[in-house]
């Protein structure tokens, strides 16, 4: 019989990945809290929440609960002319956490089509408003929105991982990131200059749509709340929507419910998904406001136009009330605010280290930005010899651990980062020396600093 790893590499192809030659990923029999547990027996701490999405951790037995119940009644119907508890419930809880004024929900298979669901209806609520040369997006560079096709073209459109794709993507507006961060006042030469682009082309643009103070997978970066309040302002002011992905910033991973909280501004529209299940089931939504719906609705053809095969599946329906309401009656602020504290302390221990260009933490995040790219298959190795689960993209290497986890996890999933990290620069060096050797440069200890 074929092991894992040989059916995988026989037919499988996974995301962000050549067949030529694949990186040999690692087969998880089971999971449970912070751990995944590999097929040749290693325990490793997970330090991505998968995707940032198992914010409870794994097999959680309120959450499998409710799964199981669901089950034995219907695990899917089609949305389209039916409904079902879960759904009309969860809508209901999702009104209810988000900002105040997003009444109506969208719901989707996943945060890239909750996001292709926000531009069509940023674009149809402006047709039927008589104004159809409303057709274009303005997005921040740096962003990232997920990987279909609409999603794509509002992600960095040169330094973003979809620029093989620029030729062929619709073309949009784009304002550079802010330089302010947060904590730190707005810009006024970034305003000044989304004021210009806004002035000239607001009668071509539907929708603003950014991340709310938190970049993700375009560079984790956390940029001022206030810049985000008062280009919200300037887009009331110049008739363009407001769209706030939330997918990874949504249900307290910064510190604060949503991202929105940050600057106290309620958006068109919002797109949620990722821990919105608490890594059990694939679910996303788009909520949006009475008038944006409301309009919508009256204009031609009379209803919105996007319905997805699997939309409000019932289990997922039924797992994300279980997970909100997980979150909702958890100290899940404190548990973040108790990660953000101990990376400040411990994860900047790197900060010195000459490789490293800067260390940034906000709420459960925290982020070890590199001058140079890291090797993903010589890095992922020395993560897992540690004991942990790290999967850095470019430049960077970061961490965004379930809530759940306690100071003993957080600290050797530090540790074992930072280890991990040192080894790899190490060998960096090393290799440098050898192909470049230069009289006076030290050989340099190589054991691994202190977390």
């Amino acid at each position: 019989m074929a092991t894992t790893s040989e059916l995988d590499a026989a037919y499988v192809w996974h995301p962000y990945s050549s067949v030529h030659p694949p990186l040999a990923p690692y087969p998880v029999v089971s999971a449970e809290g912070v751990r995944l547990y590999l097929e040749s027996g290693e325990g490793l701490i997970d330090g991505m929440s998968s995707w940032w999405c198992a914010i409870h951790g794994y097999n959680h037995p309120a959450l499998n609960d409710a799964l199981h119940a669901q089950v034995d009644r219907m695990a899917h119907v089609m949305f389209g002319g039916l409904t079902h508890r879960p759904a009309a419930k969860l809508a209901e809880m999702l009104v209810e956490l988000t900002p105040e004024g997003l009444n109506k929900v969208f719901f989707a298979d996943s945060g890239s089509v909750s996001v292709e669901v926000a531009l069509k209806m940023a674009i149809q609520y402006w047709q039927a408003r008589g104004e159809p040369g409303k057709t274009k997006m303005l997005a921040l560079r740096g962003g990232y929105h997920g990987d279909t096709f609409h999603a794509m073209s509002v992600c960095d459109p040169v330094t973003g991982m979809h620029h093989l794709f620029s030729g062929v993507l619709p073309k949009q507006y784009f304002l550079d990131r802010p330089r302010a961060k947060l904590g730190e006042p707005a810009d006024p030469d970034d305003l000044d200059a989304a004021e210009a682009l806004l002035e000239a082309h607001a009668d071509k643009i539907a929708a603003l749509i950014v991340e709310p103070v938190v970049q993700g997978a375009g560079g984790m970066y956390f940029y001022s709340a206030q810049y985000l309040e008062q280009l919200c302002a300037l887009c009331r002011r110049y008739n363009v929507l407001v769209i706030f992905d939330e997918i990874a910033t949504g249900f307290g991973r910064t510190g604060r419910l949503f991202g929105a909280d940050w600057a106290g501004v309620v958006p068109d529209i919002m797109c949620v998904g990722k821990a919105l299940t608490g890594g059990y089931m694939t679910l996303a939504a788009t909520l949006t406001t009475d008038e944006v719906a409301e309009t919508l609705s009256q204009g031609e053809p009379g209803v919105f136009m996007h319905g997805p095969t699997f939309m409000g599946n019932p289990l997922a329906c039924s797992v994300a009330i279980a997970s909100l309401s997980l979150l909702t009656g958890s100290p899940w602020k404190e548990q973040v605010l108790a990660i953000e504290s101990f990376f400040k302390e411990h994860l900047t221990a790197c900060e010195t280290w000459e490789e490293v260009a800067d260390v940034r933490v906000l709420g459960a995040i925290g982020v070890i930005e590199l001058k140079e790219a890291v090797d993903l298959a010589a890095i992922t190795p020395l993560f897992v010899e540690r004991g942990v689960w790290v999967r850095p993209f470019g430049k960077l290497v970061y961490l965004m651990p379930p809530y759940i986890i306690d100071r003993e996890d957080l600290g050797l999933l530090v540790e074992g980062t930072l280890g991990a990290l040192w080894t790899w620069l190490e060998q960096v060096r090393q290799s440098a020396v050898t192909a470049s050797p230069v009289d006076g440069i030290p050989d340099g200890d190589s054991d691994e600093p202190d977390a």
